[in-house]
């Protein structure tokens, strides 16, 4: 997969805060009858899940929710860059999908066919792939950043008969379409285009759809999906070059969704926005399927520079995203706080409506109003998912009253297996597995730290013509996640770190590179950090820990009042002794490089382990020549 050398959370901004209301709130009522019966029912939810579903197939989904939702908006999206967003409702996405899904298999054939989808987030990826799980053939979502080489090479691994490109990737599909002789269709996403010779326009193939539809051709309408037939093939960006193909089904999809909906509690008045790319399934069946499930609508961000006056256009009530976009909100948020000098207040204002929470009163968003409303204004849920956050962001977020969710999951496992709530939470822990699915570690440590495997009916069907793979990963149901993790006594889940990634040292001492990346992450100037064994002899067990770590230059400046490179290393070599007096010797940073370019990640911001340690074994070497 590819190499995301540049990949960076853009410097959006938000507005100074005036925070004038904080020091003017009303005297505060409290009525003791009504805290009385927000514990109890506080306490009845504890014990309870939220009503939830037990939908076999998304097709279910997909009638459901057209018939019954049919009026609502489901789509907001911007068709031009400086135009208004507009508003797309189940009704006129059901008939797009069903007369798409109707040309698909009754004009070009393609019924039961492999399917590339390739795009940014937009209406008519939704479209396509609703298509496909409803009955056309088989999804395989493609991450857009590939390179020429890698799109062409997973057309042709996938056997692929049909195309479905956005126009922003018209020139590559261009250049690759004479190498792929086998491909049937290559289809332009709004496009009118009629078909010339292998090229039609999708936007044509709805219309002609609907004139078949008209005609009384019902052959897509009733295709019968079965739960556990072969229906998305997605290559996992992993952390290595040889991608996997993991066949998922759509009772693996419908049951993920039953599943979370246990957990969360989402309805048809929620809205998310879509930050992360559509080809990964934590954002295709968590950012997608799961608020179709409820008749929620979704609103589709121009771009990461964009998320401010989106969030504020289209007034999110979640956001579904990884660490780094939460880190950076929280940082943006916290500065502008600090340039007003009210950081004071809005702490005493935290530490009052806590206790006001606690017996039942509940002021948070009239108190923290401005923050709410650069936001948007009805933020609700804050999910992060993909790696680690810091567990003082997700504490910020819930005093200033946003719920913060943390997921764990895989491709593999469709791909939620555990949510982190406000009733399932623990510092630290990704909460408990959902309800269908079970966990347990083995091969276990002293320290009880093991390789958690998992059962349930998300598991996927196997990888893609590798039998060999797939036996070792699902070995009688359970499936071998490669990460390690331990299980505390009432079945909260703690994740260490890869089984793979985990540095062993002489000693027979195990350092999990994670635990130390989150530590060196928290240094003030520090963007992120990655933790590597470095062999300091011949002796090839003589390994010692070393650290490389991506600074801001502008913040550690103004931070400890430095200006040169000599002092700004210096600064952050007190914070590393700093760390390593809180943990054993063996654990200790020996030492460090600094940069500012950011590591090697993928489209989820997961970290590419070889890619970078690979990376700077060559920097080494290049500085031994030097």
């Amino acid at each position: 997969m590819r190499i995301l050398k540049d990949f960076k959370i853009p410097d959006f901004k938000f507005p100074k805060f005036k925070m004038e209301g904080l020091s003017e709130i009303d005297e505060v009522n409290v009525n003791y009858e009504d805290v009385k019966k927000a514990e109890e029912n506080r306490k009845r939810r504890k014990k309870e899940n939220f009503p939830t579903t037990s939908y076999k197939t998304i097709k279910e989904i997909f009638e459901k929710s057209t018939k019954e939702y049919a009026d609502k908006e489901l789509i907001l999206e911007k068709f031009a860059p400086k135009g208004e967003f507009t508003e797309i409702t189940y009704k006129q996405f059901g008939e797009d999908v069903i007369n798409f899904g109707t040309a698909l298999v009754s004009k070009l054939g393609l019924k039961d066919k492999r399917i590339i989808i390739i795009g940014e987030n937009t209406y008519h990826w939704y479209v396509s792939y609703m298509a496909m799980l409803c009955g056309v053939g088989i999804a395989v979502p493609v991450d857009k950043e590939l390179p020429e080489n890698e799109i062409e090479n997973v057309i042709k691994r996938s056997k692929a008969s049909a195309v479905i490109y956005s126009t922003k990737k018209q020139e590559t599909i261009k250049k690759i379409q004479e190498k792929i002789p086998e491909v049937q269709y290559f289809i332009q996403m709004n496009s009118e285009t009629e078909i010339n010779e292998r090229n039609v326009g999708m936007n044509y193939l709805i219309e002609q759809g609907k004139q078949i539809v008209e005609q009384g051709d019902n052959s897509f309408i009733n295709i019968n999906v079965e739960p556990d037939e072969f229906k998305v093939l997605i290559f996992t960006s992993g952390t290595t070059s040889n991608s996997k193909g993991v066949m998922l089904c759509n009772r693996n999809l419908a049951e993920n969704i039953n599943d979370v909906l246990a957990y969360v509690n989402l309805t048809s008045e929620d809205r998310l926005m879509s930050i992360l790319p559509l080809h990964h399934t934590y954002e295709s069946t968590i950012g997608f399927l799961l608020p179709f499930a409820v008749g929620a609508s979704i609103s589709v961000c121009q771009g990461l520079k964009y998320i401010v006056s989106n969030l504020q256009e289209t007034k999110p009530t979640s956001l579904l995203t990884v660490p780094l976009l939460i880190e950076n909100l929280y940082k943006k948020i916290n500065a502008n706080i600090q340039k007003s000098k009210k950081e004071n207040l809005v702490n005493s204002m935290i530490h009052l409506t806590n206790a006001l929470k606690v017996v039942g009163v509940d002021i948070k968003k009239k108190v923290f109003k401005e923050i709410y409303d650069n936001l948007g204004g009805r933020i609700k849920y804050i999910v992060s998912a993909a790696a680690p956050i810091d567990a003082k962001i997700g504490k910020w977020l819930e005093d200033i009253g946003i719920i913060f969710l943390q997921g764990y999951g895989l491709t593999e496992t469709s791909p939620v297996i555990g949510i982190g709530t406000n009733k399932y939470h623990k510092v630290g822990s990704i909460g408990k597995t959902v309800p269908s699915v079970e966990a347990k570690v083995v091969d276990c440590n002293k320290e009880g730290i093991g390789e958690l495997i998992v059962k349930g009916p998300n598991i996927m069907i196997g990888y893609y013509q590798n039998e060999e793979a797939t036996k070792k990963a699902i070995v009688d149901g359970w499936f071998y996640t490669g990460d390690l993790a331990r299980i505390d006594e009432e079945g909260y889940i703690f994740i260490c770190g890869r089984k793979k990634d985990v540095i062993v040292l002489k000693n027979g001492k195990n350092i999990y590179p994670e635990e130390m990346e989150n530590l060196i992450n928290k240094i003030e100037g520090v963007e992120e950090s990655f933790i590597y064994g470095k062999q300091l002899s011949s002796d090839k067990e003589n390994i010692k820990i070393y650290a490389k770590i991506v600074y801001d230059e502008e913040v550690v400046k103004n931070a400890y009042k430095v200006q040169s490179k000599e002092e700004i290393h210096k600064e952050i070599a007190n914070k590393i002794r700093e760390i390593n007096s809180l943990m054993p010797k063996y654990k200790a940073i020996r030492g460090f490089s600094l940069t500012k370019e950011p590591l090697i990640k993928t489209t989820t911001n997961k970290l590419k382990r070889q890619q970078n340690l690979e990376k700077i074994l060559e920097e080494e070497r290049e500085n031994g020549r030097n």
